[in-house]
């Protein structure tokens, strides 16, 4: 991928499916009390890093999921760091890998109701197209895509399997290791189009 403007992106924060290791793909769960905590916790170190890096917050572009779990974590973020709460936009290119049929199951569960399927899952994270839903290729296309559309600085609020993309198009990580990447939601990740580290 060509150099691109720098980015900070946010994991949204915890949801009581996150503990309870639900499929949440498309669906809009709450952040949980954790959750919350871990958004404006990751608002005070993006505010540190966007000062550090010499830029005017009011001036990047603030993006997010639009699904309820990115969105509260948008806004509890920029309330932390003194900021409009509101004041930014969505993109449906940020929502999570979707898994179809399969949304709302344990792994657990998935490999109970659906074994074939949960056996094929995972013989192949990155080529499964979940019934209804999405591959991690076809997430990955989808990032790739929208990546290139971005013209300045900009915080970027999204999901695990969109960070796990984004790790693997910008670090250049082999395809069969991003769907197992580290995706912390305690972290703030910056990338300056050709490789990103965490902070917090």
């Amino acid at each position: 991928m060509d150099r691109m403007p720098p980015f900070y992106f946010l994991r949204h924060g915890e949801t009581d499916w996150n503990v309870e290791q639900r499929l949440q793909g498309g669906r809009n769960v709450p952040l949980n009390a954790t959750g919350r905590a871990q958004a404006a916790a990751n608002g005070h170190v993006l505010k540190a890093l966007i000062e550090a890096d010499g830029h005017e917050p009011a001036a990047l572009d603030w993006l997010s999921s639009p699904l309820s779990r990115a969105s509260e974590t948008m806004q509890i973020a920029r309330r932390a760091m003194g900021l409009v709460p509101d004041d930014y936009a969505t993109r449906e290119a940020l929502r999570e890998l979707t898994f179809g049929s399969f949304e709302g199951l344990t792994l657990a569960e998935l490999a109970l109701v659906a074994p074939e399927d949960a056996a094929a899952r995972d013989a192949d994270k990155w080529g499964y197209e979940h019934p209804g839903g999405e591959s991690y290729a076809a997430l990955s296309r989808r990032i790739d895509a929208f990546l290139k559309t971005l013209s300045r600085p900009a915080v970027l609020v999204s999901h695990g399997g969109v960070l796990r993309v984004v790790r693997g198009l910008l670090e250049g990580f082999a395809r069969e290791d991003v769907p197992l990447l580290d995706i912390p939601q305690d972290k703030v990740f910056r990338f300056d189009g050709r490789a990103g580290a965490f902070h917090g």
